[in-house]
């Protein structure tokens, strides 16, 4: 997979894609600024993938000055266990411990991305975690799980931007991410840094 490229989806998703449920509130950080800096992922997407170590070193870095928010938009046609992920991370939310199992998703995500049996993988991440397993395999499995993703999905329709991922919005404005590459075509740390040191900047000047 090209660093560099951004997989792109038609309109398909999973069944259950016209709920009016609010999208998720998935929030770390202090947020002194008032920015928020959100992702819309798939757990399942290389790019996503190799672009979390440096988000995670930007959450850290602005965790006083930012809020850092991620979204579902697993990309189902592309990476079949991508909406079971989500549901896995929505789940682990359900008992407060959704950056959890986002940061083991994406830390092991070649483990359970080619997996037949993902779902006992991400019961064992919840186990991992001290989750009660009986209550997330029942949230795992719900309605109200499966709604809240198509939720973000929906939400993410409504931005009038192509399905891809990883998709970013700094202050509701959405980043390229050919902007977010150093002259390796590897995520940079330092051009985040830049734009997010720009938009926090302009906010001063309001």
């Amino acid at each position: 997979v090209v660093l560099g490229g951004i997989f792109v989806l038609s309109s398909k998703n999973d069944p259950g894609q016209g709920s009016t449920t609010a999208a998720t509130k998935h929030v770390e950080g202090k947020g002194s600024t008032g920015i928020t800096f959100q992702e819309y992922g798939d757990y399942q997407c290389p790019v996503c993938g190799s672009f979390y170590p440096a988000v995670k070193e930007v959450q850290t870095k602005y965790n006083d000055q930012l809020f850092f928010q991620f979204s579902n938009l697993p990309l189902t046609s592309l990476h079949p266990n991508a909406f079971a992920a989500a549901r896995a991370a929505e789940a682990a939310g359900l008992q407060n411990k959704y950056f959890d199992m986002y940061d083991l998703l994406y830390r092991n995500q070649q483990v359970w991305s080619s997996s037949s049996s993902s779902e006992t993988i991400f019961t064992g991440y919840a186990r991992e975690l001290g989750l009660n397993t009986t209550q997330f395999k029942a949230d795992f499995a719900s309605s109200k799980v499966n709604t809240a993703i198509n939720a973000d999905i929906a939400a993410f329709k409504k931005t009038g931007n192509d399905q891809a991922t990883p998709t970013f919005f700094l202050d509701g404005k959405k980043i390229n991410n050919t902007d977010l590459f150093d002259k390796n075509n590897q995520p940079s740390v330092e051009k985040f840094s830049k734009l997010i040191d720009a938009a926090i900047a302009a906010k001063k000047k309001q």
